[in-house]
């Protein structure tokens, strides 16, 4: 479900006119969350440090209002959930394209999700069909093999894109800890310096909450 804004009331109306002229309204930052808690409680448990770390990031986007803005044809809606549209790597060190539906719970989020990774790996290519058309999503990848200190994303600019961006890298050590470098992308119209901290503050909380 989604509800329509209206512009004419919107406390965003002006920052959406006018970092919406520029030709890359998107802007970006990387940060280090510290994964060391969630790590060690996946592996004691057995359960996928990568999904549970895209599920609390999942769970996070949803609780950030302006995270869950999206442009379509000119007017700003409010979608009530949105769902990570991510990368999954096969064997071939090819990827494919699964979409994670957002669910509350848990266990229900991982089931969809490794359902859907499943499927990823019995075919190739990329298999674009109806998920590529929806805008209730963030697009996330993952990069298992190093950490980063930036990222640059492909973004259809000129089609009107207002879907946030996410990346996460290969944690390391410091001082004892597991950082995880995050990397986050969002159209400056919709989205400020402010709602990426919320994000932050509670992608943290749920990596630490075990």
């Amino acid at each position: 479900m989604k509800t329509k804004i209206d512009q004419t009331s919107w406390p965003r109306r002006d920052y959406y006119r006018y970092f919406g002229a520029f030709d890359d309204p998107f802007f970006g930052l990387v940060v280090n969350v510290d994964c060391t808690a969630a790590y060690s409680h996946c592996k004691k448990s057995g359960t996928s440090f990568f999904l549970y770390y895209m599920y609390h990031s999942a769970k996070a986007v949803n609780k950030v209002e302006n995270l869950r803005y999206r442009i379509i044809d000119g007017e700003i809606w409010l979608f009530d959930s949105v769902h990570p549209s991510t990368t999954v790597g096969r064997q071939d060190n090819s990827f494919g394209f699964a979409l994670f539906e957002y669910n509350d719970d848990f266990e229900a989020f991982t089931k969809n999700a490794k359902a859907q990774i499943a499927e990823v790996q019995t075919y190739t290519g990329l298999r674009i069909e109806e998920n590529a058309s929806r805008v209730d999503v963030v697009h996330c990848t993952t990069t298992p093999w190093f950490s980063f200190t930036g990222v640059k994303h492909e973004k259809s600019i000129r089609c009107g894109e207002s879907i946030p961006k996410f990346a996460f890298g290969k944690f390391f050590e410091y001082e004892g800890k597991k950082l995880m470098p995050v990397s986050i992308n969002a159209h400056h119209g919709l989205v400020d310096g402010y709602h990426v901290a919320e994000y932050l503050k509670l992608f943290q909380e749920g990596l630490n909450s075990l």
